[in-house]
């Protein structure tokens, strides 16, 4: 009997470790790569950065798998409105946000792109370290990344705070929910961590409203989506002094175009997208436990709400 098939339309060389695991873990499915050229029919799972256009040609298809934590790339319009389509949200991708988050607030909190530009021009000055009580955080967004983020902060004793479209109470967090909380939010804010999703409604929320509304001097970092960010209000903010920082993992479009205002601003650190990455080993055990949840007629874990977007 021929096995049903499990299709990774993403990154090759992260796929072929898909692969091997899957040959120790799930020999009882099939792990290909795209393109399929046969067995199309015996395809049930999809794992996919953005999946195929047409998928018709997989008449058995169950389920899909985003192989990142956000599913703004997939376009829903082409898909079955009752397939299910999974976030991935595993240890990896949780564990890889929260050093990067933390990474750039304590590069922020203790200076290290003023020293990096003194180390530059000889410089030998101390600037005044404060302490991380006296320096708010405010995170953009409350899901499993925001939620582990902050309690990654709260041990290095920085009063953090949060919003989201909806209210929720967590221990230690000041939680703001709902578009007449979100200017208190930001007035008590001095770095910003964009963690939402990219929706309609949170498109370009980065923009000069909101920078007007932190206090002067604040400084962003946006691991979220280069379409949250309104790239000439953050440029206009930064030159005239209102954010002092910008740590940005995430532009629009990728890569960043040579020559963009971004890759030398002074105030301004850049990385590729690399905040978090899905790691091989894990993902394909959050992976098989849906399967196994598909299965079993169980609930599944990460199931996206489409009429929310995420």
């Amino acid at each position: 009997m021929q096995r049903p098939i499990f299709l990774y339309k993403a990154d090759p060389v992260r796929g072929a470790e898909w692969a091997s695991w899957f040959a120790l873990k799930a020999p009882q499915l099939e792990f290909r790569q795209w393109p399929l050229e046969d067995g199309h029919q015996r395809v049930r799972y999809l794992a996919a950065w953005q999946p195929p256009t047409d998928l018709s040609i997989f008449p058995k298809l169950d389920l899909i798998f985003s192989v990142g934590a956000g599913i703004d790339q997939f376009d829903f319009s082409t898909l079955p409105p009752a397939l299910p389509v999974l976030r991935m949200v595993e240890p990896g991708i949780i564990g890889g946000m929260v050093e990067y988050a933390t990474l750039a607030v304590l590069s922020i909190h203790r200076e290290w792109l003023a020293y990096r530009d003194q180390q530059r021009a000889g410089a030998w000055k101390a600037l005044r370290v404060r302490p991380a009580g006296s320096r708010r955080i405010g995170v953009l967004g409350l899901g499993v990344l925001a939620q582990a983020v902050l309690a990654q902060l709260r041990t290095l004793s920085f009063p953090c705070a949060a919003w989201s479209a909806s209210q929720h109470v967590i221990d230690g967090i000041d939680c703001y929910a709902g578009s007449d909380a979100l200017p208190t939010f930001l007035g008590r804010t001095d770095i910003l961590i964009c963690l939402l999703p990219l929706t309609e409604s949170t498109r370009a929320i980065l923009d000069r409203r909101l920078f007007a509304a932190l206090p002067r001097g604040a400084a962003l970092i946006n691991c979220g989506r280069g379409g949250h960010l309104v790239q000439a209000d953050l440029l206009a903010a930064l030159d005239c002094g209102q954010l002092s920082t910008a740590v940005l993992d995430v532009c629009e479009p990728e890569p960043l175009p040579a020559g963009d205002p971004l890759w030398h601003h002074p105030q301004v650190m850049l990385t590729p997208h690399i905040a978090s990455m899905t790691q091989p080993e894990t993902a394909v055990d959050v992976v098989l436990e849906n399967i196994r949840r598909h299965l079993a007629g169980e609930a599944l874990n990460g199931v996206v709400e489409r009429n929310r977007g995420y």
